[in-house]
């Protein structure tokens, strides 16, 4: 777990339903294996990852884009290593402490992708929350994995090209809650030609491909494998990661907070602040008249138990709010009179 003193959880209730989220890693195979590292530029990697590798191939895709993200971390398992992980689940599971927050892997068997699905999706509970941005051959072999998933998304392509990786590169360093990841350009990537038959295929089982459309080349969706949108599950973990840093840095700085309704105060305080920059950065709704839609309710410390007082530990603070969702298809209807 992270080293807080504050938890934050949200219940994300579905219609009967500052801290950073853009830093890639790149896991893979290398004999001798390579150890956590953070590079700036693709010249740095290839001192230490062979220019004509899969890594490298992931990174240069990463980099290409507009928006690239300005570091990338790079990380290596040997499958003869003795007392290192030999996968790339393991491996994985052994970095999750540190901060990054998109996965991307060089891994292309369907079996080690669902494990390393397994580890990411696990990853909230384990207090570092993270997303695996993936990518596979066919639609038979998406169809395969769990599609419950909620922290995991795949697209279908050629593995030629690394679309996960130029998604993620063009995207992933984008304020939180500013862009969908439905429609996006992105650089070095052919469009497949596709017939709607075969991207419904796609999309019935929350995949996405590279298409045409409008006479552009975009990504036809945007959804981890359970149907959720990306931007939603990358809004909430900003949500939650950015109270938890705000009132952390609170208690930092205090030299203390009293246990009354002034110290109380001071932490819904810091809750408002981090839901404000969230309705500014388009991860909460807006009420239509220019105000952001959350609220916040704090117990006073009359109202909390003897034993809480006691232990020092303050549990009464609530906060809620309205995502503010995005437009990803519709209807227009028009008439014609003569």
């Amino acid at each position: 777990m992270p080293l807080n003193d504050f938890q934050v959880n949200i219940n994300l209730q579905q219609p009967l339903g500052l801290v950073g989220f853009g830093k890639p890693l790149i896991v893979g195979e290398m004999t001798g294996g390579l150890a956590y590292q953070e590079f700036l530029t693709l010249e740095a990697l290839a001192e230490s990852v062979d220019d004509t590798s899969p890594l490298y191939q992931k990174a240069q895709a990463l980099l290409e884009q507009e928006n690239r993200p300005e570091r990338f971390a790079v990380a290596a398992y040997d499958s003869a290593a003795v007392d290192a992980p030999t996968t790339a689940s393991a491996l994985v599971t052994s970095l999750l402490g540190n901060e990054w927050y998109f996965l991307i892997t060089t891994e292309t068997d369907v079996t080690e992708m669902t494990a390393i699905a397994d580890v990411i999706e696990g990853s909230e509970a384990g207090g570092y929350p993270k997303l695996y941005s993936a990518q596979v051959p066919s639609v038979d072999d998406l169809t395969t994995l769990v599609t419950e998933y909620e922290r995991s998304f795949f697209a279908v392509h050629p593995s030629g090209e690394h679309l996960d990786a130029a998604h993620v590169g063009e995207n992933g360093s984008k304020p939180v809650g500013s862009i969908t990841w439905k429609s996006k350009t992105l650089k070095g990537i052919t469009p497949q030609t596709l017939t709607s038959d075969e991207l419904a295929t796609i999309e019935d089982a929350n995949g996405y491909a590279y298409v045409n459309k409008a006479g552009q080349s975009v990504t036809s969706e945007g959804q981890v494998l359970s149907g959720e949108y990306i931007d939603v599950v990358h809004g909430l973990d900003w949500v939650v990661a950015n109270i938890e840093n705000r009132v952390q840095k609170i208690l930092n700085q205090a030299g203390k907070i009293p246990y009354d309704d002034s110290g109380i105060a001071q932490l819904e305080a810091g809750t408002l602040s981090v839901l404000k920059e969230g309705y500014s950065q388009g991860i909460i709704a807006d009420d239509g008249n220019g105000n952001g839609v959350y609220s916040t309710s704090f117990r006073s410390s009359a109202q909390s138990t003897e034993e809480d007082r006691k232990n020092r530990v303050y549990s009464g603070g609530n906060f809620e709010f309205q995502l503010a969702g995005a437009i990803h298809e519709g209807k227009i209807t028009g008439s014609v009179s003569y």
